[in-house]
């Protein structure tokens, strides 16, 4: 902790140091709607967002204060896993993890840690995110692998050639609710053959508050985030890019789980060749190579009654390259990439038992993953009035169990089980949209399956805190495989924009934990062990609709219902699924001012999939506030951005927060950006 103030010292004199002379426009979200329905992107650096008027307005909110999982939920098929403050695990229409393909500028990074305590999307810093590209269902992005339920790709912060020879940030929030603290500086710089920005993030938390003033423990948090992109231009349309980043958080607390984390460290770097203004079928050709390295400790030493105290550390190591043509011809618009990657995931556990010796477990015995996959995709544009979109992608996979020790553990349970895996997995999807005088009209299908993951195949009595089960993977699984359909309508004029929309997926060989009443857990306390085995069918289906209305040129209504349904084929409901949802929010604009009133409200979670450790949580409506702005004096311009959420300390806990942990209660915020 004494490290950790000292950073935070060095860190806000940075900021005071640039802040005299400096100031950083608030990144903000837009959604972009192009003619193929399926896809969005929320831009943070424009602080632009899509108006049914088409002008574009800035957002009132936490500015770069705000986290990357804050920045998510401004898309309308993301919503979140919480297992406490920090590092929250996207779920992409219903489906998590497992199901999502998430990247970083295209690179594949795998968490390194059983419980998912931390997702990808831990591991970038708003000072370096560009903007959030969401492909929803089997149309993922060119690297997407697995992607059933979507994929999400992460864009950094490039300043590129010949913009602002230097510019320089400096960011402060703060948070009454747990104290929450952000100091985040920034440079950047740019000429003709080369550019730079690099940057530091620091964000500390204590413990927050739900409604009522209960506190809830273990729910602190501190990390630093450090960056840096370089480019260089040897000769004209040929281009070098790196990138680094460094992330560690430390004494994480996770009041979801019965342990925390003393440490989360991950290293990500790549380099790139872009070549410009390709001549033939071609017009631009991307080459990347990447290298990451994530670690992460779990701890229990500062939990109180403790029986068995544990360590159980994590390693995932990738080694990845890509590469990426673009070109058209005609009407068409195409993409033809081939990537591949090799993943090494490794994780044990040591148990200290009073009086006797250390017990010693794998828990991920060392499996590495090599995959290779290559993809294609078609935009094309018929007539003036119909759009339609083609894409498929193949993929080729191979595992192996590096340690014998674990391939003999699994081997118990699984006698005559190989130490080597191969499989050939795809997906192909088709989208069309007919545009004409305000109306908007797009179907589209999919077909695609993915592998399990090192989980569901290999992980060996991992204890769940959702169901209170230990669950065991199952290497004879076979491939997870979705057909998909979505469609939407919609219609906008000068003040209205109105839109229905929905998709559905229908499941073969889903892959979830079943009970096994023959074996018996290892956890203290577990119900049982499951291990995971393919249902013969499943079903996921989401709905929403949207009513957006320019009341007036300075007040604006925006409206969001929706709902979601998930059953399996024994009739069960799957878990967590998202109960009836609005959202409702009224925005002011006035000259460089912006406000905001909204409230969510969510019905009551009772028809949950309680075959699965599922319980009901009760409906609840919350409502927030903010107002920001922005002011220029001379070269010299900030952000500011003020607002309450909670407004009435409601005490409530969403279907997604693991073993109902409350959310934060009244949450007062502040932040302050600078640009020169």
């Amino acid at each position: 902790m004494r490290n950790g103030v000292r950073i935070k010292q060095y860190i806000f004199r940075f900021c005071v140091i640039i802040a005299g002379q400096s100031i950083t426009t608030a990144p903000a979200y837009s959604q972009d709607h192009t003619t193929d329905s399926i896809y969005r992107e929320a831009e943070l650096t424009e602080v632009t967002v899509t108006s049914t008027v088409g002008a574009k307005r800035k957002v009132a909110g936490k500015g770069r204060s705000a986290s990357i999982e804050e920045h998510l939920l401004q898309l309308g098929n993301v919503d979140m896993v919480r297992r406490g403050s920090y590092a929250w695990e996207p779920v992409v229409n219903n489906m998590a993890t497992e199901r999502v393909s998430t990247t970083i500028d295209g690179m594949k990074i795998f968490y390194a840690c059983t419980d998912k305590m931390d997702p990808v999307t831990s591991y970038v810093e708003s000072g370096n995110l560009q903007r959030i590209r969401l492909d929803s269902g089997l149309d993922g992005n060119p690297q997407a692998t697995g992607n059933i339920g979507g994929s999400i790709d992460l864009k950094l912060r490039k300043t590129g050639f010949d913009a602002k020879p230097q510019e320089y940030n400096a960011t402060m929030g703060y948070e009454s609710n747990g104290h929450l603290q952000v100091y985040g500086a920034d440079a950047a710089f740019s000429h003709q053959k080369f550019y730079s920005n690099l940057g530091v993030f620091y964000r500390h938390a204590d413990n927050y508050k739900a409604g009522g003033s209960h506190e809830v423990m273990f729910s602190q948090f501190q990390k630093i985030n450090t960056f840096l992109n370089l480019g260089w231009q040897p000769a004209y349309n040929h281009i070098i890019e790196g990138t680094v980043i460094f992330d560690r958080a430390t004494d994480v607390g996770y009041p979801a789980l019965t342990m925390d984390v003393s440490d989360a460290t991950g290293f990500i770097s790549s380099l790139s060749y872009r070549r410009e203004q390709l001549n033939g079928l071609f017009y631009r050709w991307e080459t990347k190579v990447y290298y990451n390295h994530i670690t992460h400790n779990m701890d229990d030493t500062h939990r109180p009654d403790v029986i068995i105290h544990m360590d159980m550390p994590g390693n995932s190591t990738t080694t990845g390259i890509y590469s990426l043509l673009q070109g058209g011809l005609a009407n068409h618009q195409y993409q033809l990439n081939y990537d591949a990657y090799y993943n090494t995931l490794f994780a044990d556990m040591t148990m200290y038992v009073t009086g006797a010796k250390p017990m010693y477990m794998l828990t991920w015995p060392d499996v590495g993953t090599f995959n290779q996959g290559l993809s294609i995709s078609d935009d094309i544009q018929l007539t003036k009035h119909h759009h339609l979109r083609l894409s498929a992608k193949g993929s080729w996979q191979h595992r192996r169990i590096n340690n014998d020790e674990g391939f003999r553990a699994l081997s118990i349970y699984f006698p005559g089980m190989k130490q080597t895996a191969s499989t050939l997995t795809g997906r192909v999807a088709m989208s069309y949209a007919y545009t004409n005088n305000g109306w908007k009209l797009a179907l589209g299908t999919g077909y695609g399956n993915r592998t399990p993951s090192v989980t569901e195949a290999y992980g060996y009595f991992l204890n769940n805190t959702f169901d209170r089960y230990d669950y065991i993977g199952n290497p004879r699984l076979k491939n997870e495989s979705a057909f998909e359909l979505n469609g939407s309508v919609a219609w906008t004029s000068e003040t209205v924009e109105a839109r229905l929309e929905a998709n559905t997926f229908f499941f073969k060989n889903y892959i979830i934990g079943t009970p096994d009443d023959r074996l018996s857990p290892m956890t203290i306390g577990a119900e049982g062990v499951k291990v995971y085995h393919n249902l013969h069918d499943a079903q996921i289906l989401n709905t929403s609709a949207v009513l957006n209305w320019q009341l007036l040129s300075w007040l604006r209504l925006d409206n969001h219902l929706s709902y979601s349904y998930g059953k399996e084929s024994t009739g069960a409901r799957l878990p967590m699924i998202a109960p009836l949802t609005y959202k409702g929010v009224l925005k002011f604009f006035w000259r460089n001012i912006e406000s905001e009133a909204g409230m969510r409200a969510v019905a009551r979670n009772g028809k949950c999939g309680t075959q699965y450790g599922e319980t009901p949580t009760a409906g609840y409506a919350i409502w927030h506030f903010n107002i920001g702005g922005h002011f220029q004096i001379g070269k010299v311009g900030a952000d500011i951005h003020v607002g309450v959420e909670n407004l009435f300390d409601r005490y409530y806990s969403t279907y997604s927060d693991w073993n109902h942990i409350p959310q934060k209660g009244r949450n007062v915020y502040a932040n302050l950006s600078f640009q020169f």
